[in-house]
């Protein structure tokens, strides 16, 4: 049975998985700001050692993992990996530039419409029509971002307002996209991204001047927990469709802030809070609904 008609069972308990496997990306992920802030290094140049230590790592473990190997792999996933990677690398490289340009605040509500562009691009290309319940959770999720940022919200420029927007339909487009060819290889996909990222940034960083201690704190986050977060998000287009995963991604924003409280001793703003909450009790909620949903 395709995955855009019917329900049975089976296909319950992979959405279950999808949803684990999504949130699990998220937590991976949420350690990013964490490892850049002990690096001692941000904006292209995180970007450059990124996607250099992910083309690093992606290959060695495609070779472990996939009886195909490297080159058997990126044959087999044809041209959609390559476009895969060059929507990560727009979607990384504006992200970069809109936050040089504009406030985080601004970058983030953005970003919040992700799951929103993803279900009209799943419409569009797929034909898939996001249930009701998730429409409602993605604007929950949107009120609740919202409400963080609130207080910085409204600084910046128009250019990095409108990367932000490119960095976002750039990561709706990739999530469509592996929703529609299931067979690519994510790990292929993500090794292919961080290598155009390398190369893009190597002439806007300065890699001469980083200490032993940016390359191996860059080096963990690039080799592992970064790139396979990537990885599980876009393996969980699988099982659940682009503008679920779009919106359970969203828990990064709760994450993140409570990391680094724990690390730094940050402790989060009032604003944050309410809307964390907002966003964790609604993304709770459609965990929940979805785990019991029946044919």
């Amino acid at each position: 049975m395709s995955y855009l008609t019917g329900y049975t069972l089976d296909q319950k308990n992979l959405r279950v998985s999808g949803i684990l496997i999504t949130l699990l990306g998220a937590v991976l992920m949420s350690f990013d700001p964490i490892f850049i802030r002990y690096s001692g290094v941000s904006g292209f140049d995180t970007t450059f050692l990124f996607g250099l230590f992910t083309a690093i790592s992606m290959p060695f473990f495609i070779q472990m993992r996939d009886e195909r190997g490297v080159i058997g792999a990126l044959r087999a996933s044809g041209w959609p990996v390559l476009f895969s990677g060059l929507l990560m690398l727009g979607s990384a490289s504006s992200l970069v530039l809109s936050i040089k340009l504009t406030s985080v605040a601004n970058t983030f509500v953005i970003l919040s419409i992700s799951p929103a562009l993803a279900a009209a691009f799943s419409w569009l290309f797929l034909g898939e029509v996001t249930k009701r319940a998730t429409w409602i959770s993605i604007i929950s999720i949107m009120i609740g971002i919202a409400i963080v940022v609130s207080g910085s919200f409204g600084s910046g420029t128009l250019m990095g307002d409108v990367l932000a927007g490119l960095a976002v339909t750039c990561l709706s487009l990739n999530q469509t996209l592996l929703r529609k060819y299931q067979g690519v290889s994510r790990m292929a996909s993500v090794g292919v991204g961080g290598f155009l990222l390398a190369v893009a940034m190597f002439f806007l960083a300065a890699p001469s001047t980083y200490s032993l201690n940016t390359w191996i704190i860059m080096g963990l986050m690039g080799l592992f927990t970064a790139p396979f977060g990537r990885v599980l998000s876009q393996v969980a287009t699988r099982y659940i469709t682009a503008p679920e995963v779009g919106m359970l991604l969203m828990i990064e924003t709760v994450l993140a802030p409570l990391f680094a409280f724990g690390f730094f001793g940050e402790i989060p703003h009032q604003e944050s809070f309410i809307g964390g909450t907002i966003i964790v009790v609604t993304i709770l909620i459609y965990a929940v609904i979805s785990g019991r949903e029946e044919a």
